[in-house]
């Protein structure tokens, strides 16, 4: 089973590219779940088509543990994709990443990593300073991290700022970052700011996924790419990057920029005359 974290800048498209990818994965064959670490609780709703879902912390409040079921918070989507979403606190109260740590121990208390598992994917907030947002990492139950990313200065920064905690808790052997997932936003010299990015930081830059409005007509669709436009380019992409996912034996502890360092690449890579 392969414990795979996926982290990046709130509104960058990484709840849609981990659904998609994990759409990608599963026509392929593969066994899923999903746990959605994100407060917003929106990490699944194109793998359920949009149903209301209860999170594990509203199960919680609702119920006794020992009352609790699987069934409760865990369901089954898109081609038996598995999915759950942590939730956070009422608003105003406490900590979000409290959901994540209680939503983890709870799985794994009541055997949802089941053997037949390939994969389970962590959908996790990555511009959020807070220990619980860590906790795919820093208890050791990812292995893998990916970070999705533009070419934009404010999805760098964040990207750069998880390198960091990446680089915390890797010290302890237990997860290395596998790359970068460009989700365009058809910045100029896009990809190849972000290849240089990487390359500065010791990774590599995974897959560049193309802009287009597919993607949002899909979600529009509470659907997937691959389950709305199965045959279209941009499915392919996705087909593409779980190849990659699936193929890839680079890994590595990243070694962040400085500000100032990051801020000058991103001044190389503006367009003569702006």
């Amino acid at each position: 089973m392969r414990q795979i974290a996926i982290y990046g800048k709130g509104g960058i498209g990484k709840s849609t590219t981990t659904q998609n990818l994990a759409a990608a994965l599963a026509e392929a064959g593969k066994k899923l779940m999903i746990v959605g670490c994100d407060p917003k609780a929106d990490s699944t709703r194109l793998i359920l088509g949009g149903m209301s879902q209860d999170t594990v912390l509203d199960t919680l409040r609702d119920k006794e543990e020992d009352e609790v079921e699987l069934s409760d918070f865990l369901h089954t989507g898109f081609l038996g994709i598995r999915a759950v979403e942590s939730g956070g606190p009422e608003p105003g109260v406490g900590c979000a990443g409290r959901g994540i740590v209680s939503a983890i121990n709870l799985l794994e208390s009541m055997g949802a990593y089941t053997p037949d598992l390939d994969y389970v994917l962590y959908d996790v907030l990555g511009d959020v300073v807070c220990g619980g947002f860590a906790m795919p990492i820093r208890e050791g139950k990812a292995k893998e991290i990916y970070i999705v990313c533009s070419g934009e200065m404010m999805s760098l920064y964040a990207a750069n700022n998880i390198c960091k905690g990446i680089r915390r808790y890797a010290v302890m052997g237990r997860t290395k970052l596998g790359g970068l997932i460009c989700n365009s936003r058809l910045v100029d010299n896009e990809r190849e700011l972000v290849e240089e990015f990487a390359r500065r930081i010791g990774t590599q830059l995974l897959y560049f996924i193309p802009r287009d409005n597919l993607v949002q007509h899909a979600e529009l669709r509470r659907q997937t790419v691959i389950e709305y436009a199965p045959e279209s380019n941009q499915a392919d992409h996705y087909r593409a990057l779980a190849r990659a996912m699936a193929e890839n034996e680079r890994f590595s502890v990243p070694e962040p920029m400085g500000r100032e360092e990051l801020e000058v690449l991103l001044m190389e890579y503006l367009p003569l005359g702006a």
